[in-house]
């Protein structure tokens, strides 16, 4: 076992093995000798309300007592801390504790906390700032204003002396948007940890009411980050957001662990995590439950992807249980400015109508790069269609024109983009009902190669009839297995499949297929 993450007050523990998600036998945590954990099951657990520059043992056991492992470290010192009950909040969830929280957060100190005991504290948006940790202690729930004249609109973009900043954006072009409940602007090392719940309500305002209409400004998100470095959340759950719950945007070192993204299924566009180019991510240990995506990796759409040419970047995702999603791990289809160097392993996707799913099409111009690629140790149970990469994403007016669904192979120019390398290995599929994987590159700009190897698939005993991907003209089906179409290579060993209701494997405008 190893430290992966550590404050004044917390600590996250990550378990050395091959499993996905869950640990391999249940196991119990002593802490100083005292015992933490009785019954621990998952491979990334936390310890709370430790106390600042003090050293602890660790001994972690299994229930049969049949294996020891010890852990010694020390938590961070913490020069200054504020309780927000200090400055008149009442955690009623009644009366407005927004003023309390910002003046908490003017007058900490440089790497100082502010410490949120248990209550519940109504707030209007607030602004984070450098240097800075907030802890939410058990207990504590945080709970958004639900009427939405209490959010200011952040403008798309802000100009200063010598810079024009892109701000904000809403699906991968510059707009405006309300203020979300938790944001920050340019900051770095900032913590929000602990065991408490950041619920901003949407159930109870009208953010999801007619959802598609953009009244005065578009939806706010979760907690939003423009130009931020070193940014952590830890431990905390999030729900209830009006649209996305976690926004990065032209970030870097942004770590997600161990967090829960909850939002009801029916809820919409409620993405857990869509990191917009951002580059150096660790998203360990997270539980999501959302009404969209569970990830969703972006890097701008049309021309501030094509300006910008930032790609999102150097990503993990490990030891994440992804469910009641759209897709698990979705890249694009605002993919303008790149994807590359991004690897999923040891995850759990559970219900998902795709487990990776790749959308993007003509018009995303040849900045929008995806590639080196790699899933590695996945399982996935009654998901629909665990692979999909589309290259004809239909979505929105501009999806739907012959230009974007022409299977007619047409000039390549400044406009196409380009998919590149993607390996699954490693990977358990029980419970499909649609196809085993669907990949369809473009004729004029193939997928340069997809490897498959070590797959187990099995199939729904009552599957459910849907779209392998979106794109025109695809009627739904069940009971396919794995479909290629315009790929340069497919390389594939150790491919295991239940029989299929048509050809197992098919291959139209493929180059080479290389098996073993």
């Amino acid at each position: 076992m190893k430290i992966i993450f550590k404050t004044a007050r917390s600590v996250t523990i990550e378990l050395s093995n091959n499993s996905c998600y869950y640990a391999l036998d249940k196991y119990q945590v002593y802490l100083n000798n005292s015992l933490v954990i009785n019954s621990g099951d998952k491979n990334v657990f936390s310890l709370y309300d430790l106390t600042p520059g003090t050293t602890y043992n660790i001994k972690l056991t299994k229930i049969d007592s049949s294996l020891n492992k010890y852990l010694k470290f020390t938590t961070k010192k913490e020069p200054c801390c504020l309780n927000i009950k200090d400055f008149k909040a009442v955690g009623d969830g009644i009366a407005d504790d927004t003023n309390a929280i910002v003046s908490a957060i003017n007058v900490a100190p440089k790497d100082s906390t502010i410490i949120i005991p248990a209550g519940t504290y109504k707030i209007a948006p607030i602004w984070l700032k450098s240097h800075l940790n907030i802890y939410l202690e058990k207990g504590a729930t945080i709970l958004g204003e639900t009427d939405r004249l209490h959010y200011p609109i952040l403008p798309a973009q802000v100009k200063t002396a010598h810079k024009l900043w892109e701000t904000n954006s809403w699906e991968g072009s510059p707009q405006a948007t309300f203020v979300s409940l938790i944001s920050g602007f340019r900051i770095k090392k900032v913590a929000i940890y602990g065991q408490g719940i950041i619920d901003e309500n949407a159930q109870n305002s009208d953010w999801w009411l007619n959802h598609k209409e953009i009244r005065g400004a578009a939806r706010p998100k979760g907690i939003f980050l423009s130009h931020c470095q070193d940014i952590s959340l830890q431990g905390i759950t999030i729900t209830n957001t009006p649209s996305w719950n976690i926004h990065p945007f032209f970030s870097s070192k942004i770590n997600l662990i161990n967090i829960q993204l909850i939002n009801p299924k029916n809820s919409p566009n409620t993405d857990g995590f869509d990191p917009e180019s951002c580059h150096n991510i660790k998203v360990i240990g997270v539980y999501f439950s959302v009404g969209d995506d569970c990830i969703a990796i972006k890097s701008g759409k049309f021309a501030m992807g094509m300006k910008y040419k930032t790609p999102t970047s150097k990503m993990v995702i490990r030891n994440c249980y992804m469910r009641d999603g759209h897709g698990a791990v979705v890249l694009g289809s605002e993919m303008s400015g790149g994807i590359k160097n991004l690897t999923i392993t040891k995850c759990l996707f559970e219900n998902t109508d795709r487990g990776l799913r790749i959308k993007t099409r003509r018009g995303r111009g040849k900045t929008g790069i995806i590639n080196n690629i790699t899933f590695d140790n996945i399982v996935m149970k009654n998901v629909l269609t665990p692979f999909v990469i589309n290259m004809f994403y239909f979505c929105d007016d501009d999806g739907k024109t012959p230009y974007v669904w022409s299977k007619d192979s047409l000039p390549v120019d400044e406009r196409t983009p380009y998919l590149g390398h993607f390996t699954f290995k490693n990977i358990i599929c029980q419970g499909v009902s649609v196809a085993a994987g669907f990949f369809y590159g473009l004729p004029e700009r193939k997928i340069a190669s997809i490897t498959l190897k070590n797959i187990q698939v099995t199939y729904a005993k009552n599957p459910l009839p849907f779209a392998a991907a979106m794109m025109s003209f695809l009627e739904p089906f069940t009971l396919h297995g794995f479909e290629f179409r315009n790929v340069l290579v497919v390389k594939q060993k150790n491919l295991t499949i239940e029989k299929t209701k048509e050809q197992t494997f098919i291959y139209e405008g493929v180059k080479k297929v290389v098996n073993g």
